[in-house]
């Protein structure tokens, strides 16, 4: 499932930061989003019933932790930018994303293998 560019926003954060409660989640994101605490609650309640996140409990408080994969998820939104704004198809370069602030050399590396198998030339459910 595709997140939409908020449940992208929770996602990085969770991709990085690791499993956290509600309001960790909320004060990491606020300021970008300009959300309150009930718009986080409402949209990671949701993210949960898509299965882009787990919910888990601890201590009384339900903690959150990505289900949704970091490098299919990137390399699927990647692969729609391209095809359906950009009009492009087959495998595309990672070489443009040497300088982001979410991927390792590691997963740059995982990625580029990612988005050569599973493009659309190449995928026969395409």
């Amino acid at each position: 499932m595709k997140p939409s560019s908020s449940e992208l926003v929770i996602l990085k954060h969770l991709w990085s930061a690791g499993a956290q409660s509600v309001g960790e989640i909320h004060g990491a994101i606020s300021e970008d989003l300009g959300w309150s605490r009930s718009s986080s609650r409402k949209t990671i309640e949701r993210m949960v019933d898509k299965g882009l996140l787990s919910q888990t409990e601890a201590h009384g408080l339900n903690i959150y932790r990505a289900k949704a994969k970091k490098i299919p998820t990137l390399a699927g939104l990647i692969q729609s930018f391209a095809a359906d704004v950009l009009g492009l198809e087959g495998p595309l370069p990672v070489s443009n994303l040497v300088k982001s602030d979410i991927l390792s050399g590691d997963e740059l590396a995982e990625l580029e293998a990612f988005l050569k198998v599973n493009t659309p030339s190449n995928d026969e459910g395409a």
